[in-house]
């Protein structure tokens, strides 16, 4: 599995909406761009808790998506890349095409699937449309972070190549739709199994062991 890298976008905090600030607006980035262990040098995020660390140093969203919200929407921002607070933007992979714990080669860097992203009410606010986020869940249109294993440099059209794929049977959307979406919420063995699983976000890791308890 390989794609081409379409565009590398970073940010920084701003006023932004309901009193708060974001660096959720993403501007396109050229030449070679460093990548670290907390993300692209240079990216900002307003929310520490929610945003950025280890294990969401990197957001990846489907440029695909946005022909999907485009049918609905007319703002002049989903013209292009960087309106879902995303660092890198792809066409060729969705959420049904990788998986936790894949590891690809980003440029020269090494990087792994954490997690989905959770959509919340600043992409909403970001394009005047308060039911995005709730489709975004409703249809799995989340995107998802990495982390950074190796640090290394990447630009514009270099390739993103998967080089190894432990847990093939849990696909970034499969695992979204049953922690963020609510679906399939009796089936314990797959929660159990994603309680159990390393490499798996520690946040969601937990949520899958209340589940257990519920």
């Amino acid at each position: 599995m390989q794609v081409s890298i379409r565009a590398l976008l970073s940010g920084r905090v701003r006023p932004f909406a309901r009193g708060q600030d974001s660096a959720i607006s993403k501007a396109p980035l050229s030449g070679k761009v460093r990548i670290t262990g907390s993300g692209i040098v240079g990216d900002e995020q307003a929310d520490a808790v929610h945003h950025g660390g280890p294990d969401k140093a990197l957001h990846h969203y489907p440029f695909e998506h946005y022909e999907r919200w485009r049918g609905e929407s007319a703002h002049a921002d989903l013209r292009d890349a960087g309106t879902f607070g995303e660092n890198i933007s792809t066409l060729g992979l969705t959420e049904d095409d990788v998986c936790i714990g894949d590891r690809l080669r980003l440029g020269s860097a090494l990087v792994e699937i954490s997690q989905a992203r959770k959509p919340c009410w600043k992409q909403g606010d970001r394009l005047d449309w308060t039911q995005l986020p709730a489709l975004m869940v409703q249809e799995g249109r989340s995107g998802w972070y990495y982390r950074v294993i190796e640090e290394g440099e990447v630009e514009i059209d270099d390739a993103l190549t998967l080089v190894d794929r432990p847990l093939p049977d849990w696909t970034v959307r499969r695992v979204f739709d049953l922690i963020v979406a609510g679906k399939n919420k009796n089936d314990l063995a797959a929660f159990r199994a994603l309680a159990e699983m390393d490499v798996l976000f520690e946040g969601w890791r937990k949520i899958a062991a209340e589940r257990l308890r519920d």
